[in-house]
């Protein structure tokens, strides 16, 4: 396993015009070497805090003890209680759609098939599928396994001033590094999440989440006028709010708009959680986030049996 590398405080008090991309630490470059030996089950005390790491070669997982310096081309992960989760084959389609390379998508159920049997089956866990297409093909897809950090009801969110740093916003993975960067910039301004907006001040996203709000009872959402990664939560709320009757709109607005609206952030760790705080933003009363919340959790199921609908379709 490898060391988390520490971050500069290089988000506070830039210009506009320095991008997010520009500011960080310099990478180091190193020869990749490749050390695989079959998986011996560590303890929770025993797992780095980025989780154990696999390739899958051969038709298994196996363990990889070293840093890679290649981007990740596509991710997607999920939150895992007891060896149940919500909407588990939305997720491995949405990780599916995105690779084209023929010989990687004939490996995907395989290496679904294997990174289920890896997940223990008690406790939180928040696995994340990778997709390398820098790396060797036939071992290009990865299982990043790791305990789930703590989930919250509430966050706060800070708006990100400068331009929209990332550059491949509706796929998840390319721009994830970035994102976890906007996240901590958002916490050293005393926040839980950052909020990215377009070039006309207009709604897009949040740095690790979708952002979504209540007009009294229509539930609204950014359009496809700004660039926003497709949230597999954000589509199980609209449909739940569907079937109770609300309203659904995909609108472009900006922060100011939003004074007096309820506002969610969502995610597929967290749920839903009900923003209680946003620089600049006067938020409304979080009157519809319990009743959610608990539609919300009523979607979970059996690990297997999403993986079967994920087979069936």
């Amino acid at each position: 396993m490898f060391a988390v590398q520490p971050e500069a405080t290089w988000l506070i008090g830039k210009k506009r015009h320095e991008g997010i991309r520009d500011c960080g630490p310099a990478a180091k470059s190193f020869v990749e070497k490749s050390h695989f030996a079959r998986f011996q089950p560590r303890s929770l005390e025993a797992m780095s805090v980025n989780g154990d790491f696999f390739r899958y070669a051969q038709h298994e997982l196996q363990p990889v003890d070293i840093a890679l310096a290649d981007p990740i081309s596509v991710a997607d992960s999920w939150l895992v209680t007891n060896n149940s989760s919500r909407a588990l084959a939305r997720h491995l389609h949405r990780f599916s759609r995105t690779i084209t390379e023929p010989k990687c998508k004939e490996q995907l159920p395989g290496f679904f098939a294997a990174v289920m049997a890896q997940v223990p089956n008690t406790g939180d866990w928040f696995p994340r599928l990778e997709y390398r297409a820098d790396q060797t093909p036939g071992e290009r897809l990865f299982l990043r396994l790791r305990s789930a950090p703590e989930r919250t009801e509430t966050c706060t969110l800070w708006t990100y001033d400068q331009n929209d740093p990332r550059l491949n916003p509706t796929i998840k993975g390319p721009d994830l590094s970035t994102c976890q960067k906007l996240r901590r910039a958002a916490n050293l301004h005393g926040a839980d999440e950052a909020v990215l907006l377009d070039d006309n001040g207009v709604i897009s996203d949040g740095a690790l989440s979708s952002i979504v709000w209540w007009h009294g009872d229509v539930l609204c959402a950014p359009d496809d006028s700004t660039p926003w990664l497709p949230s597999i939560t954000r589509e199980l709320v609209f449909e739940l709010a569907s079937q109770a009757g609300y309203e659904t709109q995909l609108v472009a607005e900006t922060p100011v708009d939003l004074n007096g609206s309820e506002v969610w952030s969502l995610s597929a760790l967290q749920g839903i959680r009900g923003v209680t705080s946003w620089n600049g933003v006067d938020v409304g009363q979080l009157r519809l986030l319990k009743p959610f919340r608990k539609r919300l959790k009523m979607l979970l199921e059996p690990v297997q049996t999403g993986l079967s609908q994920y087979r069936q379709h």
